[in-house]
């Protein structure tokens, strides 16, 4: 028993070490990136610009009808055939903010649809540009009702960073996979690194209770 605690101990510090150097990192990086990816695209396909319509719902369509994995290994493996090399966290970056990108923009426009049309008229009435009313009026009030799936979103991509194991990312799970290659207690590691995303994960939620109670400060009862 005092091996496998003393294993555990010492597997701890490199899975958190890798967490915070490459998990977290390539979370925000790519939750960033994507949020303002799907906010463009959410606009996008709101306008009555047919052409950029058209893109922006292939753009979707392609990212939400295809595994993740096989677009890591698109955009890292397959490219290079092509002449277009990219680095592993790079890579990485690319194809986590793509997929952000195309599932919150789904968010992000059905919460933009959600704010009653009254409202847009209303603005309007007043001499309010297009623009003004969206970041004015419509845009607040559609943060505060995509604040829980987004946040689902973030909670989630934490995870399927595990994904960028497969293109050589050192993060969590790949540190995981070479302890427990030199220590053969594979179930032991395994458990141990799942526990700490389900730490990261934990705290993750606690905080967006947090911001889910703030923007509900501004909901009139």
């Amino acid at each position: 028993m005092d091996k496998y605690i003393d294993l555990f101990i010492d597997s701890l510090w490199p899975l958190l070490k890798a967490g915070l150097l490459f998990a977290v990192p390539l979370t925000l990086i790519s939750f960033v990136i994507g949020l303002a990816l799907a906010l463009l695209t959410a606009l996008v396909r709101l306008s009555n610009v047919k052409p950029f319509v058209w893109i922006a719902r292939f753009y979707v369509w392609i990212i939400r009808g295809t595994p993740l994995l096989v677009q890591l290994f698109i955009i890292f493996y397959g490219l290079p055939s092509l002449g277009i090399t990219i680095g592993a966290f790079p890579a990485a970056v690319i194809g986590f903010s793509l997929s952000v990108g195309a599932y919150n923009s789904e968010v992000i426009r059905a919460a933009i649809q959600s704010i009653p049309q009254g409202q847009w008229e209303a603005a309007d009435s007043l001499g309010m540009t297009r623009t003004q009313i969206l970041r004015r009026i419509i845009l607040p009030q559609a943060a505060r009702v995509s604040v829980p799936p987004l946040s689902n979103s973030f909670i989630s991509l934490v995870k399927d960073t595990s994904l960028a194991a497969t293109i050589t990312v050192t993060e969590m799970f790949q540190r995981a996979q070479q302890i427990a290659a030199s220590t053969y207690e594979h179930m032991l590691i395994y458990c141990e690194v799942a526990l700490v995303y389900l730490f990261f994960s934990t705290i993750l939620s606690a905080l967006q209770v947090r911001v889910e109670k703030y923007f509900e400060r501004y909901v009139v009862r």
